[in-house]
This record gives structure tokens, C-alpha cells and sequence, in this order.
């Protein structure tokens, strides 16, 4: 008998552990404790909350996208200007320790440093008499943008569902009991805001009334409101000076909704008060199972696109926690999946249309004083935050990016005349909710003023993807004020006397040859970006037929730029000057943008390159911080090396335990709720692993739609579906078999010819018309600008690659139509 009881009771848990963790989930069989980075995450782009899923003392930690320290003001360096050719001058003689101090007190703020991006407070619920529980259960599905938690007290089950809606702007909390009259709790606000009142009101609403705090010679007068009202099923609802109490009720309906007076960047003149009430006001008369199915289409709308299967073991019967711990060492390709989907999830629930780009932990933190102020650093880490957009289907998503970029056109271009005495605009390498663009940190980082150009350049990747000439027109004038502040900016380097960037710095790598300094002229990553900058406006000024005397000015700055070179050691030089330490392990390896995200070097075009490239990413290593992890995926990916590539993620996918956040540790890899660890917390890393795993099954960067481009040998079978490629063409799908392409369907939105270039010989489907690729590439979205020759020390050391072979096709296609290839 306890033999047939036991074997029942293993069914029953083996049923029940199968019906709760379907699909795509984060699932946990503990609560989050104390530790913030164990928490789940929901946003809906305005706000964001981390769910603890604790039993007794529940935390629903609070953001609003808008709730920010100071208020408008800028942090230009008014002697940056009369002291530029002194700066100059010290940089080509060789002596930059000097030159870092006139940087630091000529160009370096002596204002804000950026402002914080700041936490509105805590909903805390408090259930007496739960400490004996069991049956513990909490997820997040991804599929449905929704974290519930559930667990068993004295045979009563308790279930919590929390998301944060899309449609109505407003969190809701749904808390049932399978006992009707069994749901007792306590709830009330907490703030580490020191400006700010909480209290419960007579109406029987939780508020949260306050005002951010002064930072750095700024005032803070961001005002902002928080209202939480409960609605109940049976029991009873009283409230005292600071709490609401819930007594003996069958179900209980939690709406939140926060508010900020923030309109813009330089207008803070909004109603906080009238904002929060009509948000609640317009929810609350809505139904949990009303709220519910309208938040699910609103996010599936983006979130559905895209579809990924790369096969799956008995890993998936594992809580999330433990495959983490498990990754590195077992066989668990669904979780790269659940990782992928997740990173597409985090930047739905951050980032949307009319609201603020996701910043450097996304829409999520908990701290007054978070690191690096959770603002945007633009010398690599807010553009990372980006690269999945377009490739894994969420380019509205773009949108509060784009908008940030326009912002800071803006106000850069005051920067570029007062600090610089340039037409256009600049933005050094961070900046904040007020578009600050000046200089900060210090001169070994601050000094990066090709932000500029490198985020200008998202705006015309949206327009390689949808080809949408209005938006062309729209953004022209952002690509060419970039491009003109480096008309006037650029000055001839008197050794080599290629125009150059002066100071300049490789951002945050301060080389002993060069005195442990970062100050530069000429360094190659702002070589690359300024190519790619002029070209692009050229290309758009060809395009919008606008500008020609303007675009000849580029072409000929263009051809005076330096080219890239290849070094002592074989390396992709990282200045000017060949100085590179084969054993440097810097997190930055800034001059492998032309690799990736650009397409200045390739294994097909350009192998020379592709070799010196692979030869510094080899020198550097793979263990680094999270957010470097991230970025060599794209970069072992785009020198088609899947193997590689895998390594990487499983590297970055491995453990860290959360220790309140100390600074730069090269031990990187991933929380338990699967955040990004720098550490700390950087959600950049997440996004930059998904931009790479995209980059593994598809690329159409390189004049051509590259299926499975770096598919690793563990990733055998499988099938993607929903990416999109340059030129408006969409994956519908893509099955393979023992690594070979079974079947592929692609859809044209734009028409024109589609190259494809694939590892295997495929046939056509029914009406497709399908030959051998020839010459040039006709469709102009694929035209790559020819990247020039670079200069080599001895190509003695340069390898050249060796490359599968693949087969490349042209396709002639229809806007609208669908094309179908299958293997021979």
C-alpha cells in the first residue's frame, strides 16, 4: 500500500510539475528573499516593478520612466574651447598625462555628471500566519508577460498574478484564496525617497506623493505620484493612517498607477496628480479578467513575431535557478531559447513608442544611488540596448531611442559651438533623461565624442530594414549634423597626415605605451564610426537627391581618413601608432565596431581583416563582464564561428551571486532571475545576447541574407522563424536538419532581388525563380560602401581565413510575396 501511495503521489507530481511549466517561463521553488536580482521583472514601458514573490512580507518594487533626479540644465565646459589646441598639441607631442590635465579641468564638466534614474518606492503586503508553507511556486511567463506567484497554507492555496498593462498604463495585482473568505492582508507604500509623503487616505488609496532629489549642483524637481486602491470580492477593506487592511476577503484586485509633471527634457510643467487619478480612474472600473486579455494581445503583438526551437532535454523539468547552474556543463538548448525570448521580453516591457529609452538597467532599480546613475553611456552600452530591435522584429520598439538621439541633436549642437567652435552637434560618452552632452567622469572616458555618430547610425539602419524614405527625410538632418561636426572637428595628424579626431580615445583603454592613458588622436574606432557616418550621409543625400556639394565635401574627408591596420602581432590596431599588448583583456575592444556592429570588415570581402580581427578578439579572451560577453557573441558570430559563438553565451549564462553591487569585476554571467551581471546589474549584456544568437541563425549585413551564418555543432537541429533582414525581407521561417538548411521561407515586403547565401544547395518552391548569384548585388538596400585597404606590418602573419563553402543565390521578388526554397 505505501508503495502503490508513493507511486500515485509521483504521478500526481510529475502531472502537476508538467502542467505549471509549459512554454517559455522563468520558474522559481523559492522566494526572492531580500536579494533584488532573484526578483522578476514586468514593465509596460512607462512603468516597471520587480515581483520578490515572497509569502509573509511581499515587495512590489516600483519605477516610472520619467522619475529621475534633477531638472533641465546642461554641463558644457565653457573652456573646453581656448584650450583645444593646447590639448592638441600636447596629444601629437606624445604627452598626454599632461594633456589629461588640461581635459579634466578644460573639458570635463564642472557641473552634473549625469542625473539618476531613481526608484518611486515599495507596495508591501503583509500576510499574517504564513510562515508555514508549502508548495512554492513563482514564474514568469513570457509568453503572457505575467509573474505569479503560488504556495499552500494550512490546505488553502494562495495565487498572486502581477503584470504591468500595456493598454491601461497601470500595475494590477490579482490575489485569490481556493478558500472563499480566506484572504487577509495588510498593504501599504514604503519610499527611499527623502522628499516625498506616504500615506493611506480617506478615499482608501495608498499614496505616494513626492519630489527627486538634487544631484550635482541640479535641483531636483521632478514631482511624481503613486496611487494604489484595492478592489474586493467579499471581506472587508478598512484603512489607518499609512496602510489598507483587507480582512476575510474571497479575492482582492490591486491597480497601481504612477505619474511624473515630465513632458520633455526641458519642460517639466505636467500635472504628476491629475495624471496618476485619470490613469487608475480609466483602469480601475475594469476587471482582472477585463485588464488580462487586453495586456496579452497588446504585448503579443510584438512578442509572437518571432519564434525559435533549437530542440530540448530533460533540462527543461529544472527550475530556471538550477539550470543556470547546470548550463555551462550539461545540454540545454531550450534554455538558450527561454534566454533569447527573455531578452526580447525585457526590451517590450522597457522600452515603447512615446516613452523613454531603456537605460542602463532597462526600466528596473531599486537604488537612490544606482551604479553609474542607471543613465545612458553612449560609448557603447545604450546602443547595445538596441541591436535586437530591428533583426528580432520589435522595431517600433526603436522609437523612444530614436527620439533620445533627436533630443540630443539638439542640445549637442550648443555643445559643439561652445565647447568646440563646430557647426552640427556632438555628445561625449554618456548622457541622461535632460540630453545632457557635454564631457564627464574624467578625461580617460569623457573625452569619447563619437557618440554622434554611432548612434545616428540606428536611425539608418531603420531605414536599410523598411526602407521608408519619409523616415529617411525625418532623420536626415540628425545623420548630417553628426556628419558636420566632424567637417569642422577634424584636423590633419602631422606624422601621418590622415585627417583624425584630436583628443580622441578608444573608450576606457588607457595602454601603458601611451602612459596608462586613454587620450588619443586618430584611434580606430572613431575612424570606423566617422566612415560609416559619412558614408551613411552620403548614401541618404544621394537617396533624398538633397546636398550634393555637402556629400563631395564627405567623399573627399572620407578618402583622407586613416585606413585600418594590421599590426606586429597580426592585430587589428587599435591606434595609430602599433602599441597594442597581446595580453590586454580590456572589456573594450572598441576597434572591432568596424566587425560588428558595422560591416566594415568581412570574411568575404575583406579576409585580411576578418584574419587581424579574429587575432585581436583571440588576444582578449572570453571571460570579461557581462555586457563584453554579450557583444564577442555578435563578434565570434560575424567571423562565423558558431562554436565559438556558443562558448560565449555559455560563459555569459553562467552564475553570479548577488552582492549589493560592487563595481567592475571581470567575473560577468547572469543572475538567477536571468539579469545581466556586469556586475552589477547591466541589462545591456541580455541584449547584446540576444543581438548574438540572432546573428548565429541569420546576418544581412554583408551584401546578402545569410542563413545559419554560425550555427554551432550542439545546435544540430532546429528552427527559427519571424527575424527580419535588411531590404524588408522577413525569415518566415527556417528548418534544419543535422545542420543542414531543410527548408527556408522568406517574405518580400519590399520587393527587389534577394541574395541568399546558404551552406547547403537548395531547389525552389513552386513559382520561385532561383540562379546562381552574379556580380553586384542590384538591390540597393545590400550596397555595402567599399572598405579601404589596410595598411599591414607584415603579411607574413596574416592568415587567411578558412571558410566553409556555401552556395549564394538571386531571387527576383514581389513586395508582398512569399518565396520558398528547399534543400536538394
Amino acid at each position: 500500500m505505501k508503495q502503490l501511495l508513493s507511486i500515485i503521489f509521483l504521478l500526481s507530481a510529475t502531472i502537476s510539475f508538467s502542467q505549471n511549466k509549459p512554454g517559455l517561463k522563468l520558474w522559481y521553488t523559492k522566494p526572492s528573499g531580500k536579494t533584488w536580482e532573484n526578483a522578476l521583472p514586468i514593465g509596460n514601458g512607462r512603468l516597471g516593478a520587480m515581483v520578490y514573490g515572497n509569502v509573509e512580507n511581499e515587495t512590489i518594487q516600483l519605477n516610472e520612466h520619467t522619475v529621475w533626479s534633477g531638472s533641465p540644465n546642461r554641463n558644457d565646459n565653457p573652456l573646453a574651447l581656448d584650450s583645444l589646441a593646447l590639448i592638441r598639441q600636447l596629444i601629437f607631442d606624445g604627452k598626454r598625462k599632461e594633456a589629461e590635465r588640461v581635459v579634466n579641468n578644460a573639458i570635463i564638466t564642472k557641473k552634473s555628471h549625469g542625473q539618476m534614474f531613481q526608484p518611486v518606492g515599495n507596495l508591501q503586503l503583509v500576510f499574517k500566519g504564513q510562515e508555514n508553507y508549502s508548495d512554492y511556486y513563482r514564474e514568469l511567463d513570457l509568453e503572457r508577460a505575467v509573474a505569479k506567484t503560488s504556495y499552500k497554507v494550512d490546505g488553502i492555496t494562495y495565487t498572486r498574478e502581477v503584470l504591468a498593462s500595456f493598454p491601461d498604463r497601470v500595475i494590477v495585482m490579482r490575489l485569490t484564496a481556493s478558500k472563499p473568505g480566506s484572504l487577509s492582508f495588510n498593504a501599504f507604500f514604503n519610499t527611499p525617497q527623502r522628499n516625498a509623503i506616504v500615506k493611506a487616505t480617506s478615499a482608501k488609496e495608498l499614496t505616494i506623493e513626492g519630489t527627486t532629489k538634487d544631484h550635482e549642483t541640479v535641483k531636483g524637481m521632478v514631482k511624481f505620484k503613486a496611487i494604489a486602491k484595492i478592489r474586493l470580492e467579499g471581506g472587508s477593506l478598512t484603512s489607518n493612517d499609512t496602510a489598507l487592511v483587507v480582512n476575510g476577503a474571497n479575492a482582492a484586485t490591486i491597480y497601481i498607477s504612477i505619474a511624473s509633471n515630465f513632458n520633455n527634457y526641458h519642460d517639466i510643467t505636467g500635472d504628476q496628480n491629475k495624471r496618476a487619478a485619470e490613469y487608475l480612474d480609466k483602469a480601475y472600473p475594469k476587471s482582472y479578467a477585463a485588464i488580462l486579455p487586453a495586456h496579452i494581445a497588446a504585448y503579443q503583438k510584438y512578442f509572437n513575431r518571432v519564434k525559435l526551437d533549437l530542440g530540448s532535454t530533460d533540462a527543461t523539468g529544472l527550475p530556471t535557478d538550477e539550470r543556470l547552474r547546470n548550463f555551462k556543463s550539461g545540454n540545454d538548448p531550450q534554455f538558450v531559447t527561454t534566454y533569447f525570448q527573455f531578452g526580447r521580453y525585457l526590451l517590450i516591457s522597457a522600452s515603447q513608442p512615446g516613452g523613454q529609452a531603456a537605460n542602463l538597467q532597462g526600466i528596473w532599480n531599486d537604488k537612490m544611488s544606482p551604479p553609474w546613475d542607471s543613465k545612458y553611456t553612449i560609448n557603447i552600452n545604450a546602443e547595445m540596448n538596441y541591436w535586437p530591435a530591428e533583426k528580432t522584429n520589435l522595431a517600433e520598439l526603436n522609437e523612444p531611442f530614436f527620439h533620445m538621439v533627436k533630443d540630443m541633436s539638439v542640445a549637442g549642437q550648443q555643445t559643439a559651438r561652445d565647447m568646440y567652435g563646430a557647426r552640427g552637434w556632438v555628445a561625449h560618452h554618456n548622457t541622461d533623461i535632460w540630453r545632457a552632452t557635454g564631457a564627464i567622469d574624467g578625461a580617460n572616458w569623457g573625452a569619447f565624442n563619437a557618440s554622434a555618430g554611432w548612434t545616428s547610425q540606428h536611425l539608418w539602419e531603420h531605414y536599410l530594414y523598411s526602407g521608408d524614405k519619409t523616415f529617411l527625410a525625418s532623420i536626415y538632418p540628425v545623420l548630417k549634423g553628426a556628419a558636420t561636426f566632424y567637417v569642422d572637428y577634424l584636423i590633419e595628424h602631422p606624422k601621418y597626415h590622415y585627417l583624425v579626431v584630436n583628443p580622441d580615445e578608444s573608450p576606457e583603454n588607457t595602454p601603458k605605451a601611451h602612459q596608462s592613458s586613454a587620450l588619443d588622436a586618430g584611434v580606430t574606432m572613431t575612424n570606423q564610426i566617422i566612415f560609416e557616418l559619412f558614408s551613411t550621409t552620403i548614401n541618404a543625400s544621394e537617396i533624398l537627391k538633397k546636398d550634393k556639394l555637402f556629400a563631395d565635401t564627405l567623399k573627399q574627408m572620407r578618402s583622407r581618413l586613416a585606413p585600418m591596420q594590421i599590426g606586429q602581432y597580426g592585430q587589428l590596431q587599435e591606434w595609430l601608432d602599433d602599441v597594442d599588448d597581446p595580453k590586454d583583456n580590456h572589456r573594450h575592444i572598441s576597434h572591432l565596431y568596424g566587425l560588428f556592429p558595422a560591416n566594415q570588415i568581412s570574411p568575404y570581402r575583406t579576409p585580411e581583416l576578418y584574419s587581424a580581427a579574429k587575432t585581436t578578439l583571440t588576444h582578449r579572451g572570453d571571460a570579461s563582464t557581462g555586457w563584453s560577453m554579450g557583444w564577442k557573441v555578435n563578434w565570434w558570430a560575424r567571423l562565423l564561428d558558431g562554436n565559438h559563438a556558443y562558448k560565449l553565451i555559455k560563459d555569459q549564462l553562467s552564475p553570479v551571486e548577488a552582492s549589493g553591487g560592487t563595481r567592475y569585476d571581470r567575473g560577468g554571467g547572469t543572475y538567477n532571475n536571468l539579469f545581466d551581471a556586469h556586475p552589477p546589474f547591466q541589462i545591456d549584456g541580455n541584449f547584446g545576447c540576444t543581438s548574438g544568437i540572432a546573428e548565429m541563425l541569420m546576418q544581412s549585413a554583408d551584401g546578402a541574407v545569410h542563413l545559419l551564418p554560425a550555427l554551432p555543432d550542439d545546435w544540430q537541429n532546429g528552427s527559427v522563424g519571424g527575424l527580419r533582414a535588411r531590404g524588408g525581407f522577413e525569415i518566415v521561417n527556417i528548418t534544419w536538419k543535422d545542420g543542414k538548411i531543410v527548408k527556408a521561407i522568406i517574405k518580400s515586403t519590399l520587393g527587389g532581388n534577394l541574395r541568399l547565401r546558404v551552406s547547403n544547395a537548395m531547389k525552389p518552391g513552386t513559382g520561385v525563380s532561383l540562379k546562381a548569384a552574379a556580380g553586384k548585388n542590384s538591390n540597393p538596400f545590400y550596397q555595402v560602401d567599399e572598405t579601404p585597404a589596410p595598411l599591414i606590418v607584415n603579411k607574413g602573419l596574416v592568415s587567411p581565413p578558412q571558410l566553409k563553402e556555401t552556395l549564394v543565390y538571386d531571387i527576383p521578388t514581389q513586395a508582398g510575396k512569399t518565396y520558398t526554397l528547399v534543400s536538394q
